[in-house]
């Protein structure tokens, strides 16, 4: 049994924070990049070409990519022969650690309704933890701004909605985000499970690099079609017009019930952060 002390935990965590706030993932930088090179509309590029220059502050100085800094959610794929004691208090300090050195915005309250007090740190963490075989410990984390996770959606179909039902939907809920979630996004989309479990994969589905389509084909299809159906819309980059709403569609899916065809769409920003260690 190999043991993972606290500290490297602690650490590796700080450190995937610190870069994911100051440094854009390489997926979305290309998209951005590629989106100003194909766009049809002068006040789209000049948009774009803000964001390209915001990234290049932000790494050059480290600065916050954007001024939400989000809630960390952290997903964990812990290894069936490793043992890492005080996990979870390891990354919430890391957490902490990271949002304290890099002067980030902490956003978080510890109780959600009535006294609504920061915590002053950013913590608590979101955390998913997965067993898998193996020594290694998998961290995949972000950082999710609550302007684009406001715009997040959830409905229970029919069992026998069709694919373009399901299309439909992703497309509407874009369509009434507008310009909230600063497009151009990443739209992420959980199909399968039950309630908790969509909404979990539509999340999950927001971390995976837009340079890997869904691995059934059919799917990726309808991650096409999606994309391109959402980039029509003529809601643009910071939603002034254009023909980049979105950067990406990903879409995960889970087996389900034969009563039911969950689907719940997560939205995110052009500043869709996340980092990944193996441990």
């Amino acid at each position: 049994m190999r043991v993972i002390a606290p500290e490297i935990i602690t650490k590796a965590v700080k450190d995937l924070y610190l870069d994911l706030n100051f440094n854009l993932n390489e997926d979305v930088s290309k998209r951005i990049k590629t989106a100003l090179s194909e766009s049809e509309n002068e006040v789209e590029k000049y948009i774009i070409s803000c964001l390209i220059k915001n990234e290049e502050i932000a790494a050059e100085n480290k600065i916050a990519l954007c001024q939400d800094t989000g809630m960390a959610v952290i997903f964990a794929e812990y290894g069936d022969e490793i043992c890492a004691p005080g996990f979870e208090n390891a990354v919430n300090e890391g957490v902490r650690r990271a949002y304290a050195e890099g002067c980030l915005r902490k956003s978080i309250v510890s109780e959600p309704v009535f006294d609504r007090k920061n915590t002053g740190d950013n913590t608590p963490a979101i955390i998913h933890i997965k067993s898998v075989s193996g020594d290694k410990l998998k961290l995949t984390v972000g950082a999710k701004g609550f302007g684009s996770e406001n715009m997040s959606k959830m409905k229970m179909f029919n069992p026998t909605a069709s694919v373009d039902e399901i299309c439909d939907f992703v497309v509407n809920c874009v369509k009434e985000a507008g310009p909230n979630p600063c497009p151009p996004v990443v739209v992420g989309v959980g199909i399968g499970g039950d309630f908790e479990m969509a909404a979990l994969l539509s999340k999950k589905a927001t971390f995976r690099s837009l340079d890997e389509p869904n691995g059934d084909n059919r799917y990726a299809q309808m991650e096409k079609e999606i994309l391109s159906r959402i980039n029509k819309l003529n809601i643009g980059c910071g939603g002034y017009g254009g023909n980049t709403t979105a950067l990406g569609v990903n879409i995960e899916y889970y087996p389900t019930h034969i009563a039911g065809l969950p689907v719940a769409v997560n939205i995110s920003c052009h500043s869709t952060r996340h980092k990944s260690c193996i441990i």
